[in-house]
């Protein structure tokens, strides 16, 4: 086995590792010594991979938004000539896909916003991005956000083991967010939202107009 090809195991080994330790005892006890024990490396060996647990951190919430991203990338190539809104579609299913998957994203990003908050500045530019995606493509930009929120509400929920909900409820949800016929009956135009507004305006300018 060539050097290139050991670090690369050995990386992955203590990557492994610190998603166990998180999962089973909390980010807490992650540290580089945590992860020796778990992995079977030595500590030297983490170290020549991770000088500090910061970023060991962010090493796992790189590769698991970069599985996402593989995800998303494979899912928007198989709705994007079918369904009218692809980039609201894809993340949902996306979100759908971190809430059922074993070591999902989701460990990292809890590990991250407990451990250091700055690191949460990787996903944050990401899902701005995706916001704009999804605000760009939709009739209804507010209520494409509100099923976004939602999906993120039933992850985060459950992620923080404040859910009520059963695994079956959970799904059954997920199943109605990412449903279009379930909401396009509730949709109101930017067009005709902004209107309103606008056309109440010019009416509270002739009243103040008249009385003067």
């Amino acid at each position: 086995m060539d050097n290139a090809t050991r670090s690369e195991r050995s990386r992955n080994a203590a990557l492994e590792a610190a998603i166990a330790i998180i999962a089973r005892d909390g980010p807490g006890r992650l540290t580089l010594d945590a992860i020796a024990r778990e992995s079977g490396l030595s500590k030297g060996g983490v170290m020549h991979q991770f000088r500090t647990k910061e970023a060991v951190l962010k090493a796992l919430l790189e590769r698991q938004m970069a599985h996402f991203e593989e995800f998303s990338t494979a899912y928007m190539a198989k709705v994007s000539a079918t369904s009218p809104n692809p980039n609201l579609a894809t993340q949902l299913a996306t979100v759908r896909e971190a809430a059922t998957s074993p070591n999902s994203a989701a460990l990292a990003l809890v590990a991250a916003m407990v451990e250091n908050p700055s690191l949460m500045a990787l996903p944050r530019g990401r899902e701005m991005e995706r916001m704009a995606a999804i605000r760009e493509e939709a009739a209804d930009p507010d209520l494409a956000i509100l099923r976004w929120a939602g999906a993120m509400g039933l992850l985060l929920s459950s992620l923080f083991g404040m859910s009520p909900l059963s695994k079956d409820e959970h799904q059954r949800l997920f199943a109605r967010l990412v449903d279009d016929a379930q909401w396009a009956g509730l949709e109101r135009p930017a067009a005709k939202r902004s209107a309103k507004p606008a056309a109440a305006s010019a009416a509270k300018a002739a009243s103040k107009r008249k009385r003067a």
